[in-house]
């Protein structure tokens, strides 16, 4: 499907205003931390919810719901105030490779970020670049995991500089960074811009992309998102990862 760049900017802006509205919550992992007002939940959540975003979406809803139960449904306050008993129960969470060790081992990093680096927040924002956070996602995971660590955890923190393409950091910083007034992203992380954020490049919008002629590149690896990047910003510069919602919804609810 070939179109002119104004016309393709017309298609996937119509489908962005869309998909992008309330009612994409319901089938979505955002839902999870839409129940939560404070920033410190709402990112804490999203920032697990996300990282056990791969495979059925049933099933990614449903165990990010158990990690709120077991997170005693104040992710933060568990975070922060833990006794080693505490992580006990954890022990038991499975969700495909991620274990309930790897959940200890989050909870554990998290309090790190926290009390030695102000919050995953400024982390992003310190090593972020006028138009990626790529090396930001990098930056992260090097913090995340300073500290004592079980070797298997870090391959649920990707790195872009491994030429990952990040799709679940990519989805979270959208989470965290959009406002979109519509009520689906938060925009709680106000020290980053949307201009700096990139689409989330999974099955699912990498083929729709290469349909649309916005990818060429087979892998869905780092590299694709870099091109998949370049070509979204031709198309709104200051918003990118808006199209995620156009991507996606044409993938999964059009099966285009």
């Amino acid at each position: 499907m070939k179109l002119k760049k104004t016309e393709l900017k017309d298609f996937l802006d119509t489908k962005v205003e869309l998909y992008n509205n309330p009612k994409f919550i319901e089938s979505d992992p955002i839902q999870i931390p839409h129940s939560f007002s404070k920033k410190e939940d709402i990112e804490i959540i999203s920032f697990l919810t996300a990282t056990i975003a791969w495979g059925n979406r049933k099933s990614i809803i449903t165990n990010a719901k158990r990690m709120v139960n077991l997170l005693d449904h104040s992710p933060f306050e568990f975070v922060m105030q833990h006794q080693d008993s505490d992580l006990e129960k954890l022990q038991h969470f499975v969700h495909r490779t991620f274990n309930g060790y790897d959940f200890i081992q989050f909870i554990t990093s998290l309090k790190h970020i926290y009390t030695n680096h102000d919050g995953i927040e400024p982390v992003f924002a310190k090593y972020a670049e006028a138009d990626s956070l790529q090396n930001s996602i990098h930056q992260f995971k090097q913090h995340f995991f300073e500290i004592e660590h079980l070797e298997r955890s870090k391959k649920h923190v990707s790195d872009p500089l491994k030429n990952s393409a990040a799709k679940r950091i990519n989805m979270f910083l959208r989470w965290m960074v959009r406002n979109d007034n519509n009520g689906v992203d938060f925009g709680i992380w106000k020290s980053l811009s949307p201009s700096q954020l990139s689409c989330p490049l999974d099955i699912h919008s990498g083929n729709v992309a290469r349909k649309l002629g916005l990818l060429k590149r087979k892998q869905n690896d780092g590299k694709a998102l870099a091109e998949l990047d370049r070509n979204l910003r031709k198309l709104d510069a200051n918003d990118p990862a808006k199209y995620d919602f156009a991507l996606f919804g044409l993938g999964v609810f059009e099966g285009f």
